[in-house]
């Protein structure tokens, strides 16, 4: 019998080993086999603990560490199994949310240590490349006032000049941080809501007083791939999971019948 291609995923296998595992544990309150009293901790444990320390403390531990941590593997492996075997999970929301995140984790696991190659990543960046787009550059004159009024008066007059101030007239290829740097939030705001025209615009309010703005275009930067490839590969990781989690449940979802009473 040929299985269907979804039966024959690694990842529906985990599932359903999980699923095994729990109800084999919480399926009633009655002592458990003297057998599973056994508590057996792996080389795979110790290295996970081992893992689990290093990642909170950003070295490894060390014997006597190590030790207290498998201490609390065990003893919480003991409260663990008592309370399910008392039944205390039953009924307890807190413990029904952890456990369904640990399904979501179950889900999840594979795609958090996969590693994508150039043509995957390659193909995420290119369908979200307005994610990864860099500075957006503006070109523009301005003309400074002091007074609004000032400045209302030189846009209906095209003769009309500025006021003196250090600012710089023009501006060729700025980033909206350096427009910033040098006339302040308020301008850049403004200034980012402007449609690009060969007109003079404003008046735009800054710190130092009032301008007249011409601004002649305004363009995105395109991070290059190799340059943000490090984050590429955290959003691909992050959306795989998502993915998967979501592909988990739709399996899981199709073995049960769902009615809502309204």
């Amino acid at each position: 019998m040929t299985l269907p291609a979804w039966a024959r995923e690694p990842l529906v296998h985990f599932l359903a080993l999980g699923a095994v595992l729990y109800v084999a544990l919480t399926w009633n309150a009655d002592p458990v086999d003297p057998a599973s009293r056994s508590i057996a901790v792996t080389a795979e444990d110790q290295a996970q603990l081992s893992l689990a320390f290093e990642r909170l403390m950003r070295r490894a531990p060390t014997d006597a560490e190590l030790d207290v941590r498998i201490s609390q593997f065990v003893r919480d492996e003991v409260l663990y199994r008592e309370a399910l075997r008392l039944g205390l999970d039953q009924g307890d929301a807190v413990v029904r949310q952890r456990m369904v995140a640990k399904m979501d984790m179950s889900a999840s696991a594979a795609a958090e240590v996969a590693k994508p190659d150039d043509a995957q990543l390659r193909a995420y960046y290119d369908e979200n490349a307005a994610r990864y787009a860099g500075d957006v550059l503006v070109s523009f004159e301005q003309a400074y006032f002091t007074a609004e009024s000032g400045a209302i008066a030189a846009l209906r007059n095209p003769d009309a000049a500025g006021e003196a101030i250090s600012l710089p007239a023009s501006l060729e290829a700025a980033s909206l941080r350096d427009v910033q740097s040098q006339f302040g939030e308020e301008f850049t705001r403004a200034l980012a809501e402007l449609e690009p025209e060969a007109a003079w615009q404003g008046p735009v309010r800054s710190g130092f007083g009032w301008h007249l703005v011409r601004l002649s275009e305004r363009s995105a930067q395109t991070a290059s791939f190799d340059s943000v490839r490090e984050r590429v590969e955290n959003d691909w990781r992050s959306a795989e999971i998502a993915s998967r989690k979501e592909a988990a449940f739709e399996v899981l979802l199709s073995a049960y019948q769902v009615e809502i009473d309204r």
